[in-house]
């Protein structure tokens, strides 16, 4: 099955992002003075196969940000929600901050020598996986267009993630409250998997329960919704025995 997202597809869009937010101030960074040098150097990276595919990472997210250039501004808000993730993720980062970030994937993934490559902290490295999964992406697209299914139009979302009860969010319309479980997929054909608290909690609350697919992240994204899913979907049940390994202290008087 094919895919349009491009092999290099998280730090494209982190240097797009870039590139759109902080304009020359990102580029310098990297000891630059033009973006058409800098494009060269990330063509000689291997990360893109020509200037033009940094141009057009960069052209994706200027409509999202105010600087003079106006990008693909006839898409619209189709790619939002990439903004959306690495803002959840990195918004908070200033220009050295995020260049540096930039500077350590590349130099992690594609074994590099890049200079002036400063620490980052432990959980920003962590958060290098989000950018990987489809979950995050698909969760905060939801969050942002829940309202656009008719059924859920009227209603007010609560987020259950932390509480791990078998979905995600709560959806409450009226009197009456629906449990949503978000599942993504980077292009439109795929499966999806149930944990076996998901697959319990929709059996016992069918019509109440509604699994979300947000198909197609790496393009344009679209969203499903089925309701009652373990009675409307062909799911196998799956047996995996895995060894947790732990480590336990011997008894101590915890003064």
């Amino acid at each position: 099955m094919a895919t349009n997202k491009h092999k290099n597809y998280e730090i494209l869009n982190l240097i797009g992002y870039a590139l759109s937010k902080f304009n020359l101030n990102f580029v310098k960074e990297f000891g630059f003075e033009t973006k058409n040098k800098f494009y060269e150097e990330i063509v000689k990276f291997n990360i893109a196969d020509t200037t033009g595919t940094v141009k057009n990472r960069q052209d994706l997210f200027d409509p999202f940000f105010d600087n003079e250039r106006r990008g693909w501004w006839q898409k619209g808000d189709a790619y939002i929600h990439r903004k959306i993730l690495i803002d959840s993720l990195y918004g908070e980062l200033n220009v050295k901050e995020f260049s540096n970030l930039v500077k350590i994937y590349i130099k992690e993934t594609f074994k590099v020598d890049i200079k002036n490559v400063e620490n980052i902290s432990p959980i920003l490295k962590s958060k290098f996986r989000q950018l990987q999964e489809t979950g995050k992406e698909a969760e905060l697209f939801f969050i942002n267009n829940f309202k656009n299914f008719h059924k859920f139009r009227e209603g007010s979302i609560e987020d259950a993630r932390l509480f791990g009860d078998g979905y995600d969010f709560q959806i409450k319309v009226l009197d009456r409250f629906f449990l949503v479980e978000i599942k993504g997929l980077h292009i439109n054909y795929g499966s999806v998997r149930f944990t076996k608290n998901e697959f319990l909690k929709a059996q016992k609350f069918k019509n109440d329960y509604g699994l979300v697919i947000v198909r197609n992240l790496s393009n344009i994204p679209r969203m499903t919704l089925i309701f009652d899913p373990v009675n409307k979907l062909n799911f196998k049940k799956q047996i995996t025995t895995n060894k947790q390994i732990t480590y336990h202290t011997e008894s101590n008087n915890w003064r």
